[in-house]
């Protein structure tokens, strides 16, 4: 039986290796097109407020509460894209296990983030809210309108691509400490031994946009019927 304590650090396969990870667009933004795609990226755009009022420059803290949202989206649209292929008797394009791997890895982002920033009692209650509020209303966005739920997600990589940047910009102008890396997530992104804060963010932001474009897509594909 695996130790519950422990998360689960398969090599990192699906997403972009770290060797890579300066190379990514960090400018890439959708411009919306419609009326969905708006509503979409004023959502995104009103839960940033609330992110830079109560996180400030709290860097480490807020990708804690940020990537435990973000693990929401994946595994939700991963069970209902795996019902809608059962209930259709017929294949999923490789979207059932492109979700779920996406929900895995923004798993590893919060617990590789949990060892860095240590939040507290009251920050850890705040996730077990966050997560509760936004699994729900995600399952039903999904449930009615896949199409900007995917949306959704791809403008919130996109601010975390942002947040990221701006987190490794602190660490090289060494206002944020450059603390060594996690074990988990030098076994995980594959980084050398002597890793530290900065190769873990630069991966981390390279599996973002490499999230933004894949919702993106998927949303794209959900438009065009």
């Amino acid at each position: 039986m695996l130790d519950q304590a422990t998360p689960h650090t398969d090599a990192h396969k699906t997403f972009t290796q770290p060797h890579a990870a300066d190379g990514i667009d960090l400018t890439a933004h959708r411009a919306p097109t419609d009326r969905r795609d708006k509503i979409a990226l004023g959502v995104v755009k009103f839960m940033r407020v609330f992110a830079d009022a109560f996180f400030s420059t709290r860097y480490g803290h807020r990708a804690v509460v940020l990537e435990t949202v973000a693990a929401v989206p994946g595994m939700v649209g991963g069970l209902l894209q795996h019902l809608k292929a059962l209930r259709q008797i017929r294949d999923d394009q490789g979207w059932i296990r492109e979700l779920l791997d996406e929900a895995d890895n923004e798993r590893m982002h919060l617990m590789t983030f949990i060892k860095i920033a240590e939040p507290s009692r009251f920050e850890r209650f705040l996730i077990l809210v966050a997560q509760g509020i936004f699994f729900n209303l995600y399952f039903l966005l999904y449930l009615f309108a896949p199409r900007v739920a995917h949306r959704v997600v791809a403008y919130l990589e996109e601010e975390a691509v942002i947040s990221y940047t701006q987190y490794l910009e602190k660490v090289d102008a060494g206002v944020i400490e450059n603390v060594p890396a996690p074990q988990l997530a030098i076994d995980y992104w594959n980084l050398g031994a002597d890793a530290r804060l900065r190769e873990v963010i630069i991966a981390v932001r390279a599996d973002e946009a490499g999230h933004r474009d894949k919702n993106h897509e998927f949303a794209d594909a959900l438009k065009a019927g």
